[in-house]
């Protein structure tokens, strides 16, 4: 079954899959609603491993799903700010938040990633 797919670095994927990350911060919108499989990057952001206190997590592959409920547009520092303990990010990181519920784990399933939403085959769990 064909998904589309987000491709995050650890541990933003992780933190979502937790439901500490309930907004996926973006420089471009999409039209997109509903559910979509979650890749962890190969690579990951070194700083925010450490300052959430990761020493490994799996990337390479998906390893989750969540669904994507609506999308918000940040026009000011204020509005962005103030959902600061959704997103985890500041203002570089985009002024699109993807609003995220029902994250849920999948077994891991190693594949490559790429940029924006991407068609992905959906293992059967």
């Amino acid at each position: 079954m064909i998904m589309k797919a987000l491709s995050l670095k650890q541990p933003y994927a992780e933190l979502i899959l937790r439901g500490r990350k309930t907004i996926e911060l973006r420089n471009w919108n999409t039209k997109l609603r509903g559910e979509f499989l979650i890749h962890a990057s190969k690579v990951t952001h070194e700083d925010s491993m450490k300052k959430f206190s990761f020493t490994s997590l799996p990337t390479g592959g998906i390893v989750g799903k969540v669904t994507l409920v609506k999308v918000k547009r940040y026009k000011t520092q204020k509005e962005h700010h103030s959902d600061k303990n959704k997103h985890l990010g500041d203002s570089t990181w985009g002024s699109y938040g993807f609003v995220l519920e029902n994250a849920q784990r999948l077994p891991f399933h190693a594949c490559k990633g790429s940029l924006n939403f991407w068609n992905a085959e959906r293992q059967k769990s």
